[in-house]
């Protein structure tokens, strides 16, 4: 792989690591302080919304970087029966499925941005409702550049001795993918 192409996937793996990170910890302060202020008796009114849109950006940011690392559920001990021949021809089957439905869910994610366009949250009105579920098209589309910056490296195992299976493989080598 070139250097820059290794940089690039680099960059958008910490970047996207950070991010979910972020969500994660943000998230847990805001059911905590939640929890919180319920048990005092000065709930928040916005809380039960905004951590059910946080949990909905945490699970399609993280479902990228699990694309990233190759960790979702996938078929590497089918693609790894077939004869050394069929492997390639497998897996980019495999890639044009999963990419053409992130890419449908992106294409149609845009649209339900268009059709929400002056709605916004009922607990907080001065947040657009267009912004809480950008998730869904950025999401898919951070899901297409996952799968991407990932192939090349299935490809290469695909050639070889086969695909890594990651319920399988010793959290040492998992960790190096």
């Amino acid at each position: 792989m070139s250097i820059v192409f290794t940089a690039l996937r680099t960059a958008f793996d910490r970047t996207l690591t950070a991010f979910v990170i972020f969500l994660l910890a943000a998230l847990a302060v805001l059911i905590l302080v939640g929890v919180a202020c319920r048990k005092l008796g000065i709930a928040i009114v916005w809380y039960d919304e905004g951590a059910s849109i946080m949990l909905a950006w945490l699970t399609y940011y993280g479902a990228a970087l699990a694309a990233l690392k190759r960790a979702h559920i996938g078929f590497p001990g089918l693609v790894n029966a077939l004869r050394p021949t069929w492997r390639v021809p497998a897996v980019l089957f495999g890639e044009v499925c999963v990419i053409g439905f992130f890419g449908l869910l992106t294409w149609f994610g845009v649209k339900v941005l268009l059709i929400l366009q002056g709605d916004t949250m009922v607990s907080l009105p001065e947040v657009s409702t267009q912004i809480t579920q950008s998730v869904i098209p950025i999401g898919g589309a951070l899901f297409i550049v996952a799968q991407l910056f990932s192939l090349p490296e299935v490809l290469r195992q695909a050639r070889g001795s086969g695909i890594v299976d990651h319920e399988q493989a010793p959290v040492a080598e998992v960790m190096k993918a």
